[in-house]
């Protein structure tokens, strides 16, 4: 095979990161096991366990319920199937802010489910008011999203928690993204500071743990209970999650992961990035150009259509938000280096002639 996997010296728009080498040990040597047939595989299925309560320690969880899943989108899916089973109508719903991750169209699509998507405020969060406007009795779920994935915000998440309280819908936290950051902020966002019922974090994200590893935590048993299904032709007698068969690669990767970082290395992780991001942002408006002040390691930015082809031509990793700035995410293979590397770049593609730019 001649092809090679991609180089992350210039990935700039990637959520997901370079593993940690810890975490690249133990998914090779854990490869083969599959955790979705605990019996067998008991070694790996123990390891998931104590991932389940890392990321509850992370997350402010003391008795948590969950599982290693592959992915935000599966996390995502998997709490409002939940919410929608629970829930005691025929047509529920789901009310989120248009901010949130493309996992939820999806996942109302599948499940068939209505998904009311309302506006965002000033700051890009979930704008309350409409939120509230949004619920009605047929409301299975609120959605919160904690470090968004075009420009970093959080939304306010305790008010957010009180409104699907009052409406008796189960409250959803997606911080599939900003999980291995907020510990290390003042935002309030984790079990402890509202009433979230479920919560995807990714520790394939900031987490550094290898591709596939996301999570998918619940404060409550009877959520688990409500996605069980029977296996009969296995020993455990039911399985909660979605796909069933998994590769173990992903648990014991999240696993030495989480064990060699958590907390000083996520706190450094978190430190840097953010360091990166403000000082990126301050060089990109030194040449005039209107970025989106970081609230997490997160910076989008107006760049001229040609401008941004042009960087992709060189190269760049870089993507788009859906209103068009340009977003760079400050991850933990991301160094001063690249970006100034990347500004460097900017700086020619701006010199260069229009005529010599769309030839």
């Amino acid at each position: 095979m001649d092809a090679a996997p991609q180089d992350f010296t210039r990935v700039l728009s990637s959520m997901c990161t370079v593993p940690h080498p810890d975490a690249r040990d133990a998914a090779t040597t854990f490869l083969a096991d599959n955790p979705g047939d605990p019996a067998t595989y008991p070694a790996v299925s123990a390891l998931e366990s104590e991932v389940v309560e890392m990321l509850g320690e992370i997350t402010n969880l003391d008795e948590p319920n969950g599982y290693v899943a592959s992915g935000g989108t599966e996390a995502n899916m998997q709490a409002v199937r939940a919410a929608r089973d629970l829930a005691d109508t025929d047509s529920p719903n789901v009310v989120a802010p248009e901010s949130a991750h493309f996992s939820f169209p999806k996942a109302a699509d599948v499940l068939n489910v209505e998904l009311r998507l309302v506006p965002v405020d000033d700051d890009r969060r979930a704008n309350l008011d409409a939120v509230q406007a949004a619920v009605d009795d047929d409301t299975a779920m609120v959605v919160g999203v904690a470090g968004t994935t075009e420009f970093g915000r959080v939304d306010p998440i305790p008010a957010l928690g009180e409104v699907a309280a009052d409406a008796e819908a189960l409250f959803h936290v997606d911080a599939a993204w900003g999980g291995f950051c907020l510990p290390f902020t003042e935002y309030d966002w984790d079990f402890a500071d509202a009433p979230v019922d479920t919560m995807t974090i990714d520790p394939h994200k900031m987490g550094r743990a290898p591709i596939p590893a996301g999570g998918f935590l619940a404060r409550d048993e009877r959520v688990l209970d409500a996605l069980a299904v029977d296996t009969p032709y296995l020993e455990t007698t039911g399985q909660a999650t979605l796909t069933g068969t998994r590769s173990g690669a992903g648990v014991a990767g999240a696993h030495a992961a989480i064990d060699a970082l958590w907390p000083q290395g996520y706190r450094e992780n978190y430190e840097r990035g953010m360091e990166n991001a403000r000082w990126f942002t301050s060089e990109l408006r030194a040449r005039n150009v209107d970025a989106v002040d970081p609230t997490l390691p997160l910076v989008a930015f107006d760049l001229p259509p040609r401008e941004f082809e042009a960087l992709r031509e060189r190269d760049w990793r870089i993507s788009r938000t859906a209103s068009g700035e340009t977003r760079v995410v400050c991850m933990p293979h991301v160094t001063r280096e690249m970006l100034t590397n990347f500004l460097a770049d900017l700086d020619n593609v701006r010199a260069e002639p229009v005529s010599a730019r769309e030839c």
